[in-house]
């Protein structure tokens, strides 16, 4: 849930309550094809202390700080299936094992050791005129005697016997072996040749796939690889299967190889105008300086002063005017430099320009510190890490005015994002006690005590809020997630739809589309209405804010639980194209290659779809 906030970028896992998109990251985890288990993606999440990207990790998801929702029957049919998937790997490697087996047990018996077998000349004419089972059995002894060899680790003679009984009876077995043989000699084009002919006899050879899979991936052939081990995966019912941690592996390194190239061409962007609008009024508005009002057109304060005007119309095209003029007023060198550069670095963080953003404020700092530039510095030294420099330049703003709403209430959003609960609920009461009309200070000081497992407190908090903030949208729809939280599905739906009735109202433009996409979420996820009310809401979103990566990664997943795997991939491309951060870049490309996967996948194994619904893996 976020109020407002500023988007932080931290190392590990946070605390933070179960919000929109991370909402959605679950029942993707949850509920799509094993593709989609990815073990440690960057997911964006809108929590309660802004909109920040963290690390997910499914092995160690973070608690929410809430009673678990599992119960006594649920771990019983999780050990049930579990069972169930334990016993059908085992069948199906006794499938395999009969299969390698079966055409030499008659020789097994009687058969002397391999080394002491007369193999019988063969040729294309002497095999003419053999019955079927004469030449599976020539075959056998072949195999058998390239099996010896093998062992031996000699791999030049061993190919040459399998080779000899493919010549006698192809067998997939024996196209395997012969694979294998090539793979510890590490000719991978070799292996993928034998292995694709074991395929077209056997088309779920387990094994053969696998060791295709390796092929592929020591060639760096990683949609092969990845396309063969979720095959494996599939076919075998084994979604924990080891290779499921390969898959994880090479999606990511697909991922940050397509982020990387986009990255060398990439234009910095700003995000989508909630965003934007959060961020900013997550401070106070400060007066324009009397300065600047008449300043001579053409001089620096001139083109401060038509940045500070263009932020005011709140649209996205007037947000990136301002950044144009702010670059234009340090260059002109305004009279307020503090000023231009203190709001340049706002847009080059808005911008995922961290380091330009950093630059700036320092710039501003050493010509003039204010309590915003040390703030918003302050929040830099978050998304390092540096818990040290961000408490200091919080100390530094306090020394400066220790009665500003603003310091507390970010303050705030760092414990928060800390998991430190108490500190920061401390940090939202001295915010509203300096300044009772900040509403965002109220908002969040409500899903703290909800975190700190207060729920009678928070929800309290709430009412209190639509009572002294009732045209405030934000207060109806995180009031609306704490419902939702609670699985009051009905009166989520309710306050979401007001959230938005009040966006409608009081904007032309610019709207926050959230309620929107959280209403969308409630009817798809908790059947509160059909899937196709919730795709109609989220582009309903996106025909009003088209920069909202959450209406984008949302409407893709509810794409994909319908099997329109090739609109799905649009609006994934889009979720691409939107994307800002190397870290968002390179969870949208994981998601597309992912989705290719699942595509490539059915294509191959069009049986599959049913497979993957038993699983509880369906589309």
């Amino acid at each position: 849930m976020a109020p407002a906030g500023s988007p932080l970028v931290v190392a590990a896992p946070t605390s933070a309550s179960t919000s929109l998109w991370d909402r959605v990251s679950k029942f993707v985890s949850d509920n799509k094809a094993l593709v989609y288990s990815i073990s440690a993606v960057t997911f964006v999440v809108v929590s309660g202390a802004g909109v920040y990207y963290v690390m997910y990790n499914k092995k160690s998801q973070p608690s929410t700080g809430r009673p678990s929702s599992s119960t006594a029957a649920d771990k019983k049919r999780a050990k049930k299936e579990k069972r169930r998937q334990k016993k059908e790997k085992e069948r199906q490697e006794a499938k395999e094992e009969k299969s390698e087996k079966s055409t030499e047990s008659k020789s097994a018996a009687s058969s002397p050791d391999s080394k002491l077998i007369n193999l019988p000349d063969i040729s294309e004419e002497s095999l003419t005129g053999l019955s079927e089972e004469t030449r599976k059995d020539y075959a056998i002894q072949y195999k058998n005697a390239g099996n010896a060899e093998f062992k031996k680790k000699d791999y030049e003679k061993a190919i040459e016997l399998y080779t000899q009984a493919i010549f006698c009876h192809p067998d997939a077995v024996f196209y395997s072996n012969r694979a294998a043989c090539y793979s510890a000699q590490e000719k991978w084009e070799k292996v993928i040749e034998d292995v694709t002919a074991a395929l077209e006899l056997e088309p779920e050879y387990l094994k053969a796939l696998s060791r295709r899979g390796n092929a592929y991936e020591k060639l760096k052939d990683y949609p092969n690889a990845v396309l063969d081990y979720t095959a494996v995966c599939v076919l075998g019912q084994t979604p924990n299967d080891p290779l499921s941690g390969s898959i994880d592996r090479l999606l990511q390194a697909m991922g940050e190889a397509r982020a990387k190239e986009l990255l060398k061409t990439r234009k910095k962007s700003l995000p989508s105008i909630a965003f934007i609008t959060a961020h900013l009024e997550s401070f106070h508005k400060r007066e324009m300086p009397s300065e600047i009002i008449n300043a001579s057109e053409e001089t620096g304060d001139h083109y401060l002063k038509l940045g500070l005007e263009a932020m005011e119309k709140k649209t996205i095209e007037a947000y990136y005017e301002a950044y144009e003029f702010f670059e234009k007023a340090v260059e002109l060198k305004a009279s307020k430099l503090a000023l231009a550069y203190e709001m340049l670095a706002t847009f080059r963080f808005l911008m995922a320009d961290n380091i330009g953003a950093m630059s700036d404020l320092t710039q501003s700092i050493d010509i003039e510190p204010t309590v915003q530039s040390y703030i918003k510095r302050a929040l830099l030294w978050m998304e390092q890490s540096d818990i040290s420099k961000t408490n200091a330049d919080f100390e530094a703003a306090i020394k400066l005015d220790a009665n500003s709403a603003d310091i507390y209430y970010h303050r705030g959003q760092v414990h928060f994002l800390l998991s430190e609960f108490a500190e920061a609920a401390k940090d939202y009461q001295k915010s509203i006690d300096l300044d009772k009309q900040f509403v965002y200070s109220h908002i969040q000081l409500a899903v703290t005590q909800y975190k700190l497992g207060s729920t009678s407190s928070a929800m309290a908090a709430f009412r209190r809020c639509i009572k002294n903030f009732e045209k405030k949208p934000d207060v109806y729809n995180y009031y609306g997630e704490l419902l939702m939280d609670q699985q009051r599905y009905s009166d989520a739906i309710e306050k979401f739809e007001k959230a938005f009735e009040l966006e409608k109202s009081q904007k032309s433009s610019g709207y926050n589309v959230l309620p929107l996409i959280n209403k969308a979420f409630v009817l798809w996820q908790y059947k509160m209405g059909t899937i196709q009310e919730a795709e109609e809401l989220c582009k309903q979103a996106l025909l009003l804010d088209g920069q909202s990566d959450i209406a984008v990664g949302t409407l893709a997943q509810l794409l994909l639980s319908q099997n329109k795997m090739d609109e799905a991939l649009v609006y994934f491309e889009k979720q691409l194209d939107l994307a800002r951060t190397e870290q968002e870049i390179m969870q949208a490309a994981t998601f597309i290659e992912a989705a290719k996967t699942q595509i490539k996948l059915l294509e191959r194994y069009p049986k599959l779809k049913e497979r993957l619904h038993g699983m509880g893996m369906g589309l």
